[in-house]
């Protein structure tokens, strides 16, 4: 059964009198459990893809089903509650808030929930416990490394426990082992039941998933 299906997916974007094709017709269908990666040259759409399977970029025709509902047919408040409560997002900067700790950032998608102070916090922590950092949870960014970082991140995106993690080149900044690591540890939230779907420049992350797609022009290739 998939989990998420695009069906014919095309998105445009017009500049005064140019009009560019970032994809062109894309058909994808991902299980439930799946890891994915998704590779292509730079231009090739792969970035474009992600940002409309995170329902933060309405497509120009086409369909993106998940979980059985039409993502783009929900209107933009049902659209923000199904991302909050179904979507992981780790991106190549972080994206951290500075003076906030390790903790604090990771509780920021908790914010709109019904917990109360104390069990944020504990959710949060047992999130950095996951990804190996419950010792550095009152660490300030600029007190971990790129790899501590990157986790923390991760750490955020599986704090609501999303059906679906989506990573846009999460290893980007990293060195080989680090990277290593980074893609173990994605690796195992996998096992765990969680489905990834990572945008990725670098091959040898592809050895992680089950699947590789690879785009060309804006198409499946």
């Amino acid at each position: 059964m998939a989990l998420i299906k695009i069906d014919n997916v095309k998105k445009q974007y017009v500049t005064g009198s140019d009009t560019v094709e970032a994809l062109r017709g894309v058909d994808i269908s991902i299980a439930e459990g799946e890891f994915v990666t998704i590779m292509g040259q730079s231009g090739s759409g792969k970035s474009t893809l992600l940002s409309i399977l995170g329902g933060m970029n309405h497509p120009s025709t086409g369909s993106v089903e998940m979980a059985g509902i039409k993502l783009y047919e929900l209107p933009g408040e049902k659209l923000a509650d199904f991302r909050a409560e179904n979507l992981g997002f780790v991106f190549q900067s972080f994206h951290l808030i500075p003076y906030l700790t390790a903790v604090e950032n990771v509780m920021l998608p908790l914010a709109i929930s019904r917990l109360g102070n104390k069990a944020k916090k504990e959710k949060a922590l047992a999130a950095l416990d996951q990804v190996g950092l419950a010792a550095k949870g009152d660490r300030l960014p600029n007190q971990l490394s790129g790899g501590e970082q990157e986790r923390v991140a991760i750490a955020r995106a599986i704090v609501n426990d999303p059906k679906i993690l989506l990573a846009d080149e999460p290893t980007g900044n990293l060195d080989s082992k680090t990277s290593d690591e980074v893609m173990a540890l994605f690796r195992e939230l996998n096992r765990n039941g969680q489905t990834v779907v990572m945008v990725t420049h670098n091959p040898e992350n592809c050895q992680y998933a089950d699947r590789t797609i690879r785009l060309k022009d804006g198409m499946v290739a």
